[in-house]
């Protein structure tokens, strides 16, 4: 595909076997277009099959299209441009729709203003803020998620220029791990403009310098399938967009699976035919699937978004002090009050791990007795339920604490315990950095949405911890960022938590974590 500038983007087209002008589905991407996201999506050829012409296009600087990669600025001039020559291709009868996830999902929003739209479009895993939506969370840089998908980018621009020593240096650090110790040196030698290194360099609790992107008028009415999942570190990124599109005018459609980044436990690609046969080939059958579905982690099923319910209890703390010793003592309390003091005493040399969830290189949901039974994470249990519970929304847990250091983190997870083993449903973390953090404040730490049934007999557990190592970098103490692995000038950090007024809540699905 020729650009104006001269730049060319490489694409491959699949299409009908049988003679005709068809329908076809744009995917702009900066992995290799043979690839053609097929680690969550059917192939291309499955969608010719039914009837599209497909193209999967590598964006400028990427693959083997010429240019220089410039991450998310280059997509709205390239994807306009993109969208009036696909649409010229002698055997597309001119309707063009667009879908991928991630990377793939930003790009299809992003577009020149005044430019044609697409017809139908299905972003997935995917938002519009680069500060919120794509590299940190409660003051917090994504670390292992960040640095790894910076070095595989880093790794794909030293290819292009031919250095296989570099590649080889690049890989070997994420296959073996050392890239969470050497990963941000390795950026700024192989990749040092490129867009993962810039987020590292900005301040994750200040907007300032940061990118929200904003879609031309009249995207976000067009026809829309959203895609986000419970273990998926850009699902606020995609209730935002629902949001957006709602107050737009629009009524997108929506799933949210129980599924990670790259795991969707069989995918969504006979909705998504469905969804795109009626906007590109006005056929019926989309009308049988629900506008809105959400994965119930807990019941294992589909159910309407609007199923769970506006009704949600909160709880209260209580703890005679024990609570990070004996994962059993702390209370969480429906409709009760509330209690004493927890120290929390974090040890740089040994940090308590982050484990699973939406920013775990392992995410998902994941088994954490053994976290909680360490005496450097508190722990507040609920008694047995007498019959089933339906959480939906956004945890949010509120309290007072202070630190006799100058910044600390506190990262939480709320998990349910089911037959003597806690299962890890929900991650947040908060990080605060300056003398402030000495005084006692309150403060509100925000954990990952989740639509979950308990069953009785089951418990529901809060667990709150001074770390999340690898998940995000430990905190030294010293009230600086951290960027790196822990170093001699880490200090112990000792947090006071408050209990008498706490309280952990369940928020909107949509309502924001920053």
């Amino acid at each position: 595909m020729p650009c104006p500038d001269g730049a060319r983007l490489a694409t491959r087209v699949w299409r009908p076997t049988r003679p005709g002008r068809w329908p076809l589905l744009l995917m702009r991407q900066p992995y290799g277009r043979a690839i053609a996201s097929t680690v969550t999506y059917a192939h291309p050829r499955w969608y010719a099959s039914q009837g599209y012409a497909v193209a999967v296009q590598d964006v400028r600087g990427r693959g083997d299209s010429t240019g220089e990669f410039r991450g998310f600025t280059q997509e709205a001039a390239d994807g306009a441009v993109a969208l009036a020559w696909v649409r010229s291709l002698p055997y597309v009868n001119g309707r063009v729709g667009t879908y991928g996830f991630s990377y793939q999902g930003l790009s299809q929003l992003l577009l020149s203003p005044g430019s044609p739209l697409p017809d139908a479009l299905a972003p997935a895993m995917a938002g519009l803020d680069e500060r919120l939506h794509w590299a940190s969370e409660g003051g917090a840089h994504w670390w292992a998620l960040g640095l790894g998908w910076a070095l595989q980018l880093a790794a794909e621009t030293v290819r292009r220029a031919g250095d296989e020593t570099a590649w080889r240096r690049l890989r070997l650090s994420l296959e073996g791990g050392t890239f969470l110790r050497d990963g941000l040196a390795l950026l700024e030698q192989h990749d040092p403009g490129g867009m993962g290194l810039g987020w590292l360099r900005l301040d994750p609790a200040n907007p300032i310098g940061w990118r929200r992107h904003e879609p031309p008028e009249g995207l976000l009415r067009q026809p829309m399938l959203l895609v986000g999942g419970w273990h998926d570190p850009h699902l606020s990124g995609v209730l935002d967009l629902r949001a957006r599109a709602h107050a737009a005018g629009g009524a997108p459609w929506l799933r949210i699976g129980a599924w990670s980044h790259l795991n969707w436990a069989g995918g969504l690609d006979r909705l998504q035919l469905a969804f795109f046969d009626r906007h590109l080939r006005d056929r019926d059958g989309l009308e049988t699937h629900p506008r809105e579905a959400v994965a119930d982690l807990g019941a294992g099923s589909w159910q309407s978004l609007a199923a769970g319910g506006c009704d949600q209890p909160s709880w209260a703390l209580r703890s005679q002090g024990l609570a990070a010793i004996d994962a059993g003592e702390g209370r969480l309390l429906a409709g009760g009050e509330g209690g004493g003091v927890v120290w929390l005493v974090h040890d740089p040399w040994r940090p308590a791990p982050g484990r699973g969830g939406h920013l775990g290189l392992d995410a998902g949901l994941v088994a954490r007795t053994d976290l909680d039974a360490r005496a450097d994470v508190a722990c507040f249990t609920s008694v047995p339920l007498t019959g089933p519970l339906q959480l939906a929304g956004r945890p949010e847990l509120e309290l007072e604490l202070s630190s006799d250091q100058d910044g600390f983190d506190l990262c939480g997870a709320l998990s349910v315990i089911r037959q003597g083993t806690a299962w890890q449903l929900s991650t947040g973390v908060l990080r605060s950095l300056g003398p402030h953090c000495r005084r006692r404040q309150r403060r509100r730490l925000s954990l990952q949405p989740l639509v979950t049934t308990l069953a009785a007999g089951e418990q529901l557990r809060l667990s709150l911890a001074a770390s999340a190592w690898p998940q995000i970098a430990v905190n030294p103490g010293s009230g600086d960022c951290p960027l790196g692995p822990v170093g001699p000038g880490h200090r112990v950090i000792t947090l006071e938590l408050q209990l008498a007024d706490a309280c952990l809540r369940l928020l909107p699905l949509d309502s924001r974590a920053d």
